[in-house]
C-alpha cells in the first residue's frame, strides 16, 4: 500500500473527474494511476476511489492488451447504467428462507430481538447452502447474516461445567423483555464490569504509528504501583441509543460502585434521553458486583430506585454466557482498540481514551472517574433484605426479578 499522501492526490483527481467519465473511461484512468504508482498502484487506487481491486486490475489488462494489439481497436464493453450482476438475493430468491432454516435451530434468541446470534460458522453454512442447490461464498454468507442482524459472538466457555438447561429459555425471556420495555421507550441498559487495568508506565497490548525506531518505554515487569494502583471500568451501554457511560474506579468492584455507576449514567445521559420513563430494565451477567446472588447488588438497586422513583427490573444473563452480553461487544471491545498501544500513565489518560472512543455506526462513549471508596465485605441481613420492594418473576425468579421505589 502507498503511503497516505499519494492516496490523497488520487481521491482528489477521482472526485473531481469522476462526474465527466464512463465506466471505461473510469476503469481506464484508473489504470493508469495505478500503473504509474507502480508495486501496490491497484490497491491504492482501489482504496482511494473505492473501486474493486478486480475493476482496477481489469483496466490494466486491457490497456496491456491494446499496446499488444499495436492500435487495433479492442471490443471493450461499456456497461448500460443499472447494468452488472444481480444480487445473489435476486438470482436465488429461496437464498434467504433456506439460510433462515439452516440458522434457525441453532440460533440464541427471538428473530426480531437486538440479543440474535447462531453458533454456526459462515464455512460450514455456505457448504450446507451449495449441497441444497444454492451456490454462495462465506463471505456471501457473513453478510446476509448480518443484514438478518446477526452478529459475531466469542466461544462459550464450557470448562465451568456444562450448559444449564434453561439457557435459551432464559435468553428467549430477556428477549421479550427488551422487546416490551423499546416498545414503551423505555430504557434498556447491557452493565458490566470491564478487566481492571494498570494504571502507570505499563505495556498495553497492541500498536499504534510512531516515527520509526522510536517506540514508547514502558516498565520491564508489571508490578502495580502502589499510589496510582489499578483502574476499574464500569460500563453502561444503552441498546436503543448506541451510547455508552464508563465509571473508572479507583477502590474496589463492589455492587454499591456498579450502583453508582448506573446513577452516575442516568444523571448525565439516560435522564435527558429518557424524559419520561417510569422504568428501567437492566441485563448483567451472573457473577461479579452485580452477581444475581449478591444481597448488596439487590439493596443498593433498592437504593437507587428509591434515589431515581423508577421502577427497576433486572435480567441476569445464565451461567457461562457472559461474553454474549451486548456491552463486551458493542462498547468494551472497541474501548480497547482505542487504547492499544498505548500505556495508560494516569487516570485522566484513561477517561479520555475511554470519551474519545467512536465507531462507525454512531457510538457515543462518556466517561469520569469515580474517585469514592467501597467498602468490601458488606453483609446484608435477612431481615434487610425482606425489606426491599422485590418481586421475582414467575421464570427463574433467581435470573429475573423487579425492584419498586419505597414511596
Amino acid at each position: 500500500m502507498r503511503d497516505a499522501a499519494a492516496v490523497e492526490r488520487i481521491r482528489a483527481k477521482y472526485l473531481a473527474l469522476s462526474p465527466v467519465m464512463d465506466e471505461r473511461v473510469r476503469r481506464h484512468w484508473a489504470a493508469t494511476e495505478a500503473m504509474a504508482l507502480g508495486w501496490g498502484g491497484i490497491s491504492a487506487v482501489a482504496v482511494a476511489t473505492g473501486m474493486a481491486r478486480n475493476t482496477v486490475a481489469a483496466g490494466v489488462r486491457e490497456l496491456a492488451s491494446r499496446r499488444e494489439q499495436s492500435g487495433t481497436i479492442i471490443d471493450v464493453r461499456l456497461r448500460r447504467p443499472g447494468g452488472g450482476r444481480k444480487r445473489v438475493t435476486e438470482t436465488d430468491p429461496e437464498l434467504l428462507r433456506a439460510l433462515e432454516e439452516l440458522v434457525d435451530p441453532a440460533t440464541r434468541g427471538h428473530p426480531e430481538s437486538p440479543l440474535r446470534w447462531t453458533c454456526k460458522s459462515t464455512d460450514k453454512l455456505a457448504e450446507e447452502l451449495r449441497q441444497r442447490n444454492h451456490p454462495i461464498s462465506d463471505r456471501t454468507v457473513a453478510r446476509l447474516l448480518k443484514l438478518a442482524g446477526y452478529s459475531l459472538q466469542a466461544n462459550r466457555k464450557t470448562r465451568e461445567g456444562s450448559s444449564h438447561p434453561d439457557r435459551n429459555a432464559q435468553f428467549e425471556h430477556i428477549n421479550e423483555q427488551v422487546l416490551a420495555f423499546q416498545k414503551r421507550n423505555q430504557p434498556v441498559i447491557s452493565v458490566d464490569t470491564k478487566k481492571k487495568e494498570l494504571v502507570g508506565e505499563f505495556k498495553n497490548p497492541g500498536q499504534e504509528w510512531q516515527p520509526k525506531g522510536a517506540p514508547e518505554k514502558v516498565n520491564v515487569h508489571d508490578f502495580p504501583d502502589k499510589q496510582l494502583g489499578k483502574a476499574i471500568p464500569y460500563g453502561i451501554y444503552d441498546l436503543a441509543s448506541n451510547e455508552g457511560w464508563v465509571s473508572v474506579g479507583i477502590d474496589h468492584d463492589t455492587a454499591q460502585f456498579a450502583a453508582a455507576s448506573i446513577r452516575r449514567w442516568w444523571t448525565e445521559m439516560g435522564s435527558q434521553r429518557f424524559p419520561r420513563a417510569r422504568r428501567l430494565l437492566i441485563t448483567a451477567d451472573g457473577g461479579g458486583s452485580n452477581s444475581s446472588r449478591n444481597r448488596l447488588w439487590k439493596k443498593s438497586l433498592q437504593e437507587l430506585a428509591d434515589a431515581l422513583d423508577l421502577t427497576v427490573k433486572v435480567c441476569h444473563f445464565p451461567p457461562g454466557t457472559s461474553k454474549w452480553n451486548k456491552i463486551e461487544h458493542r462498547l468494551f471491545c472497541f474501548i480497547t482498540k482505542n487504547w492499544r498501544g498505548r500505556p495508560l500513565t494516569t487516570y485522566e489518560v484513561i477517561v479520555n481514551l475511554i470519551a474519545s472512543t467512536t465507531t462507525r455506526t454512531g457510538l457515543v462513549v462518556r466517561a469520569a472517574v469515580d474517585s469514592n471508596e467501597y467498602e468490601t465485605g458488606v453483609e446484608v441481613t435477612d431481615d434487610e433484605l425482606a425489606w426491599l420492594r422485590l418481586t421475582r418473576d414467575k421464570f427463574h425468579g433467581d435470573w429475573n426479578y423487579t425492584i419498586k421505589p419505597r414511596r
